[in-house]
């Protein structure tokens, strides 16, 4: 599969336009429609740029999204899994449309999602916010695999990736930063249930 994903079309590579913020900045924006507490399994999305990468840069942030949704009790399984996980590292400057939003965890916590059942009078509503991320932007994305639509965005700026191994700790690293604004265990891990190993077929 090849995607071009964004959080309800919100991320806007716009070349114009008026700016809120210039400063490096790790963030995330999410979507009141996911089921946050029903997630168990992922995939990666494949398809161009470093989704596709087979170098050791394209396979540093994988090993580094594995690893970290590991601890949080997740597993890879190759066949129906309930999250798609899309990642892209930009170039230089971007300007991108984010939201302002609740507190993520707050959201989970409370066990608060959207669907088409909830009126519309008590929907939250997006409230976008234009920024400019600079020099260099890791984003990562998940995608519900049941509805096809993006449920959560991370995204890291001033991701400046020098050749080398010097890359792959940069790469690791953004991603660790872009994985601590995502507080989400699968159900029952916390409680000592651990995850079950790959699911390759």
């Amino acid at each position: 599969m090849n995607w071009t994903i964004t959080l309800l079309g919100g991320a806007s590579m716009l070349l114009s336009g008026c700016l809120m913020s210039q400063e490096a900045r790790v963030e995330s924006d999410y979507s009141y429609s996911g089921q946050f507490r029903r997630y168990r399994t992922y995939e990666f999305v494949s398809g161009d740029g470093l989704n596709s990468d087979t170098s050791r840069l394209g396979e540093a942030v994988r090993d580094a999204i594995r690893t970290r949704l590991k601890v949080q009790g997740y597993r890879l399984a190759r066949r129906r899994p309930d999250l798609l996980i899309n990642f892209h590292l930009f170039e230089g400057d971007m300007r991108f449309r984010g939201y302002s939003q609740d507190d993520f965890t707050k959201w989970v916590k409370n066990g608060d999602a959207e669907d088409e059942d909830t009126p519309k009078d008590s929907r939250k509503g997006y409230q976008p916010v234009r920024l400019l991320l600079s020099e260099g932007t890791l984003l990562v994305t998940l995608i519900d695999n049941r509805s096809n639509k993006a449920i959560w965005n991370g995204y890291a700026s001033g991701v400046s990736v020098p050749p080398g191994p010097r890359g792959e700790v940069v790469l690791r690293r953004s991603v660790r930063s872009i994985f601590d604004q995502y507080h989400v265990f699968t159900a029952g891990y916390l409680n000592g249930q651990s995850p079950a190993d790959s699911d390759e077929d």
